[in-house]
């Protein structure tokens, strides 16, 4: 996938992660459209990166086509979709329904109803690429918050699901996962007023160096151009993930043990 004159769709594309993969496209030379539920810093995003802003929710069938065709009326067919925005949901097993509800739209619906808007298109032309912000807690774990661990472990088996499927037919995947990222979200986990919020919070800090979202944008935008699935800005994780499939007990047993520590 060449990145110069592609068309790049970028959800929660308003502040953190988004935002830096939206300005690293445009410097690359795509033309962008910058996707967030904050009209404001959607439209702060845009200015920087010299695209147009949309206030949608994207994780609604609903949101995605009134992106899509804002990207088409302005620039013309999206060749990237990049799936970013994310919540880290209630700690926990997460006590609301609603919420559970919620989380999974936003972190894992949100990437099938996209390409499910955006794959039939691209089948017919013989190229676009897909690009899943997902979080390293999708191949390790989230401790503290079931609902976040939960999606972005199936976010991440749906972007191989895709890759696989549509990989020999033109179609290009990315998943992304970082460890800590220092973002509104992370940011947010820290300070926040609940313990087990908190404790999710540190478990992320404590793991690794936390980096700036201009890293991990740098890294999008050489694995569109190289095509790389697995995308890993922290490359411990790595190591980390290796470690848990040579010994699924002795890993279990070490991350209660590293719970314990921050209990």
């Amino acid at each position: 996938m060449k990145v110069d004159g592609s068309v790049a769709v970028v959800t929660g594309a308003g502040s953190g992660i988004g935002r830096s993969i939206a300005v690293a496209l445009a410097s690359a030379g795509a033309k962008v459209v910058a996707a967030d539920i904050d009209a404001d810093s959607a439209a702060e995003t845009a200015e920087m990166t010299g695209g147009v802003a949309t206030t949608v929710d994207a994780a609604s069938a609903e949101g995605i086509a009134i992106l899509l065709d804002t990207a088409r009326r302005a620039f013309g067919p999206v060749d990237i979709y990049v799936a970013n925005a994310g919540i880290t949901g209630q700690p926990g097993l997460g006590d609301d329904e609603a919420a559970w509800d919620r989380i999974i739209d936003v972190n894992l619906r949100a990437h099938i109803r996209a390409a499910k808007a955006v794959v039939p298109e691209w089948l017919e032309r013989g190229s676009g690429y897909f690009v899943a912000v997902a979080s390293a807690a999708g191949l390790l774990t989230q401790l503290g918050a079931a609902p976040y661990s939960v999606t972005k472990h199936a976010a991440v088996g749906f972007a191989e699901w895709l890759s696989i499927t549509y990989g020999d037919r033109g179609i290009g995947v990315s998943c992304v996962c970082p460890m800590g990222v220092d973002t509104p979200l992370l940011r947010g986990m820290s300070d926040s007023t609940d313990e087990a919020i908190r404790v999710a919070g540190a478990a992320v800090t404590s793991a690794g160096a936390v980096i700036g979202p201009d890293d991990v944008a740098a890294l999008v935008v050489q694995a569109i151009s190289d095509q790389t699935f697995l995308v890993l800005p922290h490359p411990e994780v790595l190591t980390m993930y290796r470690q848990k499939g040579a010994d699924y007990e002795r890993w279990i047993a070490g991350m209660r043990r590293y719970q314990r520590t921050l209990g």
